[in-house]
């Protein structure tokens, strides 16, 4: 569901999906050919949430901010499911796994990987195509050519259940 809140109305782009389930409320802008999954929280009641082209937000994703402040995600980037974003910056191409939390302040570069249920605590960083894994994360090894030419692929399918498959083929089933 697309909520307006207190006279804010999200922006929704080209091309995007956003499940019925899901919420997307206030502040927020999705650009075009954005995937919101089912169960997904994108909550821009007291802070700014931008979300860049092509990117992933999988099910059941937490996105918000603090009072005046922003959470800001690039393009094409990959939230995976039942990660949590709260007041960080995510830049272009960066994979956060499934169950990760990225706090307060914290960056994720360019192509960065956040590992399957890490911990990128207040004010941290993952520097451009570095791998961060553990709680509290840490960085263990940057990507290969190979690794982002894979996750480009992966990229591109909800890209593609966003702006053409699920338009045209998903509709409830009659019992």
């Amino acid at each position: 569901m697309i909520y307006e809140f207190e006279g804010k109305v999200p922006s929704i782009g080209e091309g995007s999906w956003v499940f019925d389930d899901a919420m997307v409320m206030g502040d927020v802008t999705l650009g075009d050919k954005v995937y919101v999954g089912s169960g997904a929280r994108i909550r821009g009641d007291y802070g700014t949430i931008v979300v860049g082209d092509r990117t992933s937000i999988e099910d059941n994703v937490i996105i918000h901010a603090r009072p005046g402040e922003r959470t800001i995600i690039g393009e094409h980037v990959t939230v995976g499911h039942g990660a949590i974003l709260h007041n960080c910056t995510i830049e272009d191409g960066a994979v956060i796994g499934m169950g990760a939390i990225v706090s307060d302040y914290a960056t994720v570069g360019e192509w960065a990987v956040v590992a399957e249920g890490a911990v990128v605590k207040n004010k941290g960083e993952v520097p451009p195509g570095h791998i961060a894994v553990g709680v509290p994360a840490k960085v263990i090894g940057e990507i290969t050519p190979e690794y982002k030419e894979t996750w480009t692929g992966f990229k591109d399918i909800y890209v593609d259940l966003a702006s053409r498959r699920y338009p045209e083929s998903l509709r409830h089933a009659k019992n």
